[in-house]
């Protein structure tokens, strides 16, 4: 059995850091992968999703994963996640991500044409053999990548000896269950969806990670806390008070993520610039909604920590 004792626990997934210019900031990186250590988290997921990976060059991407290297290595469990819409630049960017020391690199599949699962499993475990010292994090959202991870395919990719688990965004909860039963207790699972962090960790999911655990780090590692300590009801009415934020974040006509970095620069003073188009900015209206955000983070931490 191997040790997978340094993916459990709460892993925000890493925001895009831009300059006013639009450019990637790598101080603005390296001030927030500081924030995080001093949070006290267990690791951060870089360049997924809430890292607007799918808007970025190759180039903008490693920018990003060496100004985290720089300050997260030895401090921080750290996921790269490294796909790309074609096999040739996922694979540039694993090994970029082994280079570095990274602890695992992670990957959806690839978007647009339904490929075979055949087709999938060799992209992914193309980029694997390309990091061949490296975990490797299978990320199944098949709400935005259009394909979902059947028991068959990851049935064929846990004969990647890299492979450790999945990284699971799907909504249904019983989703954790199949794929806790299937890979036992030499992989893990990871929540995805923050709304149910406590559902899917009494679904059998040992860690998480998600995008709206980066504006309220603390919060999350107190319901953490409060699962492993059994105290469920107390647990529920935070997992409530968090949901009350994401509910809140999402209400606007701007982004989730430019919303996010709004709240950050509210309650924690960092300034991780905007978010890239078409991703949409912040108007007037949603800097209010950011304000109530922030301020609704504020009273659950005034409550519950």
């Amino acid at each position: 059995m191997r040790d997978l004792a340094k993916y459990k626990g709460v892993i925000p997934a890493f925001y895009a850091c831009y300059d006013d210019q639009g450019e990637v900031s790598q101080e603005r990186v390296k001030e927030l992968v500081q924030y995080y250590i001093d949070k006290g988290v267990q690791g951060i997921y870089v360049n997924g999703s809430s890292g607007e990976c799918i808007y970025q060059s190759i180039e903008d991407r490693k920018q990003i994963i060496e100004a985290v290297m720089e300050v997260a290595k030895g401090k921080l469990t750290v996921i790269n996640h490294v796909a790309c819409n074609n096999t040739k630049d996922s694979v540039e960017l694993a090994k970029h991500s082994e280079e570095l020391g990274v602890d695992a690199i992670a990957a959806i599949p690839p978007i647009y044409f339904k490929l075979p699962e055949y087709s999938i499993a060799a992209y992914w475990n193309a980029m694997s053999e390309a990091a061949p010292n490296t975990d490797f994090i299978i990320y199944n959202i098949p709400q935005l990548a259009g394909v979902a991870l059947t028991g068959s395919l990851y049935a064929e990719m846990r004969k990647n000896p890299r492979v450790i688990g999945v990284k699971n965004s799907s909504m249904p909860v019983q989703d954790i269950q199949m794929f806790v039963a299937a890979g036992g207790e030499d992989y893990i699972v990871f929540n995805g969806p923050d709304e149910q962090f406590l559902g899917g960790r009494l679904m059998g999911a040992e860690a998480g990670i998600g995008g709206t655990y980066g504006v309220m780090p603390d919060l999350f590692l107190k319901l953490d806390q409060l699962i492993a300590e059994k105290e469920l009801q107390v647990a529920k009415e935070l997992q409530y008070a968090i949901n009350e934020v994401i509910y809140k974040m999402v209400s606007g006509r701007a982004n989730m993520y430019a919303v996010a970095k709004e709240v950050l620069r509210l309650n924690d003073n960092l300034d991780l610039g905007s978010v890239r188009q078409p991703l949409e900015p912040l108007n007037e209206d949603d800097k209010q909604i950011a304000k109530a955000a922030a301020e609704l983070i504020q009273a659950a931490r005034a409550r519950f920590l």
